[in-house]
């Protein structure tokens, strides 16, 4: 059977992408419980949501207190993206995170390790990455630390380095994301497009209709 298709766009900066992420992972367990012969493709389309960030980045605080407009809207959203996290079982601690890194250079670096890594490596990178910044709040601006996750899920730094720019040139992924750089956005066997963290049970109703789909297709092809 053909894989099922999935492309995710997302940026390692949006909450409501590692949310989505983990959505969409609980999604794919229950549809390997109830069609286990559906094989799954997932591709990770990366989006820089703030090309414009100086390659150091900016303080994370006042990065959205001048975005949200107050201290209390900054609470508001982040009491938000909390509650979400916690129903979706999503470990972030935002009180951690100092700065908002320009993101340019861990897109290229998944994107390199896409090209020589296995599937494992490549999810296990992207946790990795996931996790740096909502977890431990560290700065996925700094090159040492993007080759130092690397390194961690058996890259070879030295193969990654030279895609790293040092002068924050936007990344331009090489395939177009719909949606005007809306993330996390999902397409489902190139026919179903989603927007948004959307939650696992609706997840799965969609990748049945993929299926469904497609099964449709076949029948009016015969």
């Amino acid at each position: 059977m053909k894989a099922l298709s999935i492309e995710m766009s997302f940026d390692f900066i949006c909450p409501w992408c590692l949310i989505g992420k983990r959505n969409l992972e609980k999604a794919l367990a229950s549809l390997a419980a109830s069609r286990p012969e559906v094989p799954v493709h997932v591709q990770w389309r990366g989006v820089q949501l703030l090309p414009d960030l100086p390659v150091e980045g900016v303080p994370f605080a006042e990065f959205y207190r001048r975005r949200l407009g107050s201290e209390a809207a900054v609470k508001a959203r982040q009491a938000q993206v909390q509650e979400a996290a916690y129903h979706a079982d999503v470990d972030i601690d935002l009180a951690r995170i100092r700065r908002m890194p320009n993101t340019a250079n861990a897109h290229r670096l998944l994107e390199r390790a896409a090209e020589r890594g296995s599937q494992t490596q490549l999810n296990a990178l992207l946790e990795g990455l996931f996790a740096a910044y909502f977890q431990q709040g560290e700065d996925l601006g700094d090159r040492d630390l993007l080759l130092k996750l690397a390194r961690r899920c058996g890259f070879d730094p030295e193969v990654l380095a030279p895609v790293l720019s040092d002068g924050g040139r936007p990344y331009v992924g090489r395939v177009a994301v719909p949606d005007n750089r809306a993330v996390p956005s999902f397409v489902l066997d190139g026919a179903i497009s989603l927007a948004g963290a959307q939650p696992s049970w609706l997840m799965l109703a969609q990748l049945h209709r993929a299926l469904e789909a497609r099964g449709g297709a076949e029948a009016r092809s015969a």
